[in-house]
């Protein structure tokens, strides 16, 4: 599925607008599904799962990149998630004096992630531990940010980073145990 999705993205990109139509639904289930879960800690519904699938669709279909895979796709829909997400808070934020803050669950897509699955963090709490993390380790950074806020499956991610999927739930390891650590102080 992911090689059939690949082919229709580059043939979109050489000028066949069918190709999108076919692959559109299926890419904008897999990025609902993850918006769903980026946003179940939400108290208030001022933006919903799929104002922030199709704001991001938005983004990214507006310029002339060329996705190299599925997995690229959904690689730079994390950060133009992340990039909503973080505006949407910012916005609510300064609106509300912080009350009320958009929250994800750092654990709940990853898998093994079950010690920390419950734990909930506020969102901009969590793009700063992630800029940070990126000072200290780009890729750890990049690879949580594509679990966190595209819901991307470790093999996913490995084909978009170009890395080992153990070298990813390694990376994921780390990044979660760092993120913990910078977030709980």
């Amino acid at each position: 599925m992911e090689q059939d999705i690949t082919q229709l993205l580059h043939a979109w990109h050489r000028g066949d607008r069918d190709a999108l139509a076919i692959a559109m639904p299926r890419i904008y289930e897999a990025l609902r599904r993850s918006a769903v879960q980026r946003l179940r800690g939400e108290r208030e519904q001022t933006l919903n799962p799929t104002a922030l699938v199709h704001e991001a669709l938005l983004r990214m279909l507006g310029n002339d990149t060329d996705f190299v895979s599925r997995a690229h796709f959904l690689g730079i829909a994390a950060l133009h998630m992340r990039s909503i997400l973080i505006d949407h808070a910012r916005a609510r934020q300064a609106a509300k004096r912080g009350g009320g803050a958009l929250h994800v669950t750092l654990g709940a897509t990853a898998e093994g992630a079950a010690s920390d699955a419950g734990s909930v963090l506020d969102l901009l709490a969590l793009d700063q531990a992630l800029t940070r993390l990126a000072d200290h380790d780009a890729r750890a950074a990049r690879v949580m940010e594509m679990s966190c806020f595209a819901g991307m499956e470790q093999d996913e991610i490995a084909a978009a980073v170009g890395i080992s999927v153990p070298t990813v739930a390694r990376d994921m390891r780390f990044a979660r145990a760092w993120l913990n650590r910078e977030l709980a102080a």
